[in-house]
């Protein structure tokens, strides 16, 4: 308790929003012992009932502590790192071309509309040739570029770690509109995803809000609560959106750290259900279900019409999980000693199992065929699955 509170008080102090990796980490490194963790829960022995096969490996550059993403687009996949953005064919895994950021990135890759899109730790913005890897345009905004980079129509969709989401021209950058949140003053690394469906964008921010723009124009259709944030400490009352909202034809869904799954309808924002839970990645819908990854490196699956709980796989804890990837038949998870885990959509059991570089902290990306990881060392990896 002491520790916890010595954490919210040094919290209180700063300047701005902080970004938290975890709360773990961040206690341990404030009061000077470094990050300490459990031990991981053993590896389970399993027979595996499908084939799970590394088809190639390519390299975008060591990830520097920030959250990449690969990206599919076509016939290629699009990934940054550290400092250089790389087009790799899904074919092969031959790399395409190799693009220098002349900088620090923080987020990547996007892609759409001829262009592939990255963003700097100094809110740099950079929009690369998707053929050729040139630069078509840089951009300075506000602050650190997050998350993931979205393209719709003639519109670049960005957010930046101090609340702000906007839209830019896709020909040159110029500002189309902007949209400012006020934040708390601690955030989770990971929080305010973005996803886009029939020119509506769905935006989670740290505070437990789900906001619906329009991405046409920034305007706000609706603001609903995933979760409240509750507590004495600013440490307690992190209640961030965690990852991208999931959405269909229906509903959009979104999950909180300390707080709730939630799903609202997609035009009002009314709310549909709500189950009490807690996630620190992420969550993945399929036509029947949702799956989350909660704080405690569980998967449960959820009905998405009723809510209710189904099958929950618990033996991954305190792996570190990453926010599931629906892929038809199996539910793949990776975990933050390299581990991928392939997980049966129907009940949970283990598959396949297979080991990379690195810890993953990002989702698996469907590449279709087969899906692919990035590794903190900067690998960009894809399989095979049958």
């Amino acid at each position: 308790m002491r520790m916890r509170l010595l954490a919210a008080s040094l919290a209180l102090v700063l300047s701005g929003c902080s970004t938290l990796d975890s709360m773990t980490e961040t206690v341990g490194s404030w009061v000077g012992a470094g990050p300490t963790r459990a031990k991981p829960a053993p590896l389970v022995e399993f027979t595996p009932s499908a084939t799970l096969s590394e088809a190639w490996k390519a390299d975008s550059g060591d990830s520097n502590g920030y959250l990449f993403r690969p990206q599919v687009d076509g016939d290629d996949v699009y990934a940054a790192g550290n400092n250089r953005v790389v087009s790799i064919a899904v074919s092969s895994g031959h790399i395409n071309w190799k693009a220098d950021a002349d900088g620090k990135l923080s987020a990547g890759a996007g892609v759409g509309q001829g262009i592939v899109l990255a963003g700097g730790s100094k809110g740099e913005l950079l929009a690369l040739d998707q053929k050729t890897g040139q630069l078509r345009w840089k951009v300075a905004l506000s602050s650190e570029v997050t998350g993931q980079m979205l393209v719709l129509a003639d519109t670049v969709i960005v957010r930046t770690g101090d609340g702000h989401v906007q839209g830019l021209a896709v020909a040159d950058g110029s500002r189309k509109w902007l949209y400012t949140r006020t934040l708390p003053v601690l955030s989770l690394r990971g929080s305010g995803g973005m996803a886009v469906r029939d020119d509506v964008l769905y935006a989670g921010f740290p505070g437990g809000k789900l906001v619906a723009l329009n991405a046409l124009n920034g305007a706000q259709l609706w603001e609903a609560t995933v979760a409240l944030p509750r507590g004495a400490t600013e440490l307690e009352r992190v209640a961030d959106v965690m990852g991208n909202p999931a959405v269909d034809q229906r509903q959009v869904c979104a999950v909180a750290y300390q707080g709730r799954l939630a799903c609202f309808d997609r035009t009002s924002g009314s709310p549909l259900w709500a189950r009490d839970t807690s996630s620190n990645s992420g969550l993945a819908m399929d036509d029947r279900n949702i799956y989350v990854s909660d704080d405690k490196d569980t998967v449960t699956v959820y009905d998405k019409s009723s809510g209710r709980a189904g099958w929950k796989q618990d033996k991954l804890a305190r792996r570190q999980i990453t926010a599931p990837l629906a892929l038809g038949a199996w539910v793949v998870v990776a975990d933050g000693e390299g581990y991928v885990h392939v997980l049966s959509a129907d009940d949970g059991s283990f598959v396949a199992r297979i080991k990379v570089d690195s810890g993953v902290r990002t989702a698996p990306v469907d590449i279709g065929p087969g899906f692919a990881v990035q590794t903190s060392k900067g690998s960009v990896v894809a399989f095979r699955l049958k």
